[in-house]
């Protein structure tokens, strides 16, 4: 019995604060001293990025819900490197015709670290 409550609580982190953001066209659920990869953005390494796009922000036990956005909340970003992602393999096949065609796709990312969130010019984390 006790297994069941130990996995339930490791499945989504309970505590603490998180926001979610859109950027470059997809939504993340960010958290405070985490990196992410996001596509490609156009900055140097060690620059600081602000997202202004955040659809949610919670902190404890208060969720705030933009409409579409949370007015006055911000991510603070820093851009630690400019990464390649895994390769995909395309590969397109017509039977019975012996046309084939294998081409493979690595996506342009870039890594970074999420250093506050901040609603209404205040850090909650």
């Amino acid at each position: 019995m006790a297994e069941t409550s130990s996995s339930s609580s490791q499945t989504t982190p309970e505590t603490g604060s998180y926001a979610i953001v859109e950027a470059s066209g997809q939504q993340f659920w960010v958290q405070p001293n985490r990196y992410y990869d996001l596509d490609r953005l156009h900055s140097d390494v060690d620059a600081k990025i602000t997202l202004d796009k955040v659809l949610l922000v919670k902190n404890g036990d208060v969720a705030t819900v933009g409409k579409p956005y949370v007015e006055g909340a911000s991510v603070e970003l820093k851009v630690m490197a400019h990464r390649r992602g895994q390769k995909v393999i395309v590969y397109k096949m017509r039977p019975k015709k012996k046309t084939r065609r294998k081409n493979g796709h690595r996506q342009e990312l870039t890594r970074v670290m999420v250093e506050s969130i901040s609603v209404g010019g205040k850090a909650i984390s």
